[in-house]
């Protein structure tokens, strides 16, 4: 009875924080077809699923087509996706392109494949879009996916940027959104298991070993398990950003800053003691730092 109230307050809560993820970017709007892209993995199942929920409660109507790209991978199992999509319901098409042997002949052992993986799937996955008619290329990217992403550019390229939850393709064309950018990993873990989705398990990029994005997400485990909620807090500053106390001269116009005569909010608190009040989280209290 506990595990059945357990696994309806995380549908409920998956498909809260999917439809906030949606209302709050205009990810889905009336009339459009969704291509929703299926790699085989907890994310773009969990993905799916709750799209598909979503769509029989939203008050607009919008179409769902599932999208596999068969990359070649030795091994991959190529009828599981078209057996449980069959199963469903869910109009799907499988595109098969063997990008694997390029990756393979172009990175050198050892080497991280994920950027050229990534460039020749989302190439491949424009092009299906088009031909199909969709408006919009939902990916199964997830809350810690983002802050991942974020620790990345910032300890490895030097910038404060992250995975957007809705952007245009490089090329203008394309809406992609991530439905998923508010929900935490582990609770699409949880839903996985319930679901029992047929996971496959990725021989590319998903097979190696000690790439940063995996030592980030660890050191992101790690403070999770250590200080429960952070990664909420780190993920909500996401979402509220003051350009007036970075450094970003584009962003903020340093240069011709002027004195009002007026207060001014966003003033400078810098020598002032700091009350940071934390969301209401278990284990999350009140913090205030004095000088």
């Amino acid at each position: 009875m506990q595990i059945e109230r357990e696994t309806q307050k995380l549908e409920k809560r998956l498909c809260r924080q999917v439809g906030e993820a949606i209302v709050q970017y205009n990810m889905i709007e009336e009339g459009d077809k969704v291509m929703v892209c299926m790699s085989g993995g907890k994310d773009s199942y969990g993905m799916l699923d709750i799209l598909l929920k979503m769509k029989a409660r939203a008050p607009i109507h919008f179409d769902l087509i599932a999208v596999n790209l068969d990359q070649k991978q030795p091994g991959f199992p190529a009828h599981v996706l078209p057996d449980y999509l069959s199963t469903l319901g869910v109009p799907f098409r499988i595109e098969t392109q063997d990008t694997y042997s390029i990756v393979k002949q172009k990175i050198p052992e050892g080497k991280t494949m994920c950027s050229l993986c990534s460039r020749l799937r989302r190439g491949i996955l424009y092009r299906v879009a088009d031909e199909i008619g969709a408006t919009k290329i939902a990916l199964g990217h997830h809350r810690d996916d983002i802050l991942q992403t974020f620790f990345l550019n910032m300890f490895f390229a030097g910038k404060l940027k992250s995975m957007p939850p809705k952007l245009v393709s490089d090329a203008g064309h394309h809406i992609v959104i991530r439905p998923l950018a508010f929900v935490a990993e582990r609770d699409l873990e949880r839903w996985a298991a319930h679901r029992a989705f047929p996971i496959i398990p990725c021989t590319l990029c998903g097979s190696q070993d000690g790439l940063q994005r995996q030592q980030v997400g660890n050191m992101l485990r790690e403070w999770e398990k250590k200080h429960p909620g952070r990664l909420d807090i780190m993920f909500n500053s996401l979402q509220h950003v003051a350009p007036s106390h970075l450094l970003d001269t584009e962003l903020f116009d340093f240069q011709n800053l002027q004195t009002t005569g007026m207060p001014d909010a966003d003033g400078d608190t810098a020598f002032d003691p700091e009350s940071f009040a934390m969301p209401s989280l278990p284990g999350i209290q009140t913090v205030t730092l004095s000088s």
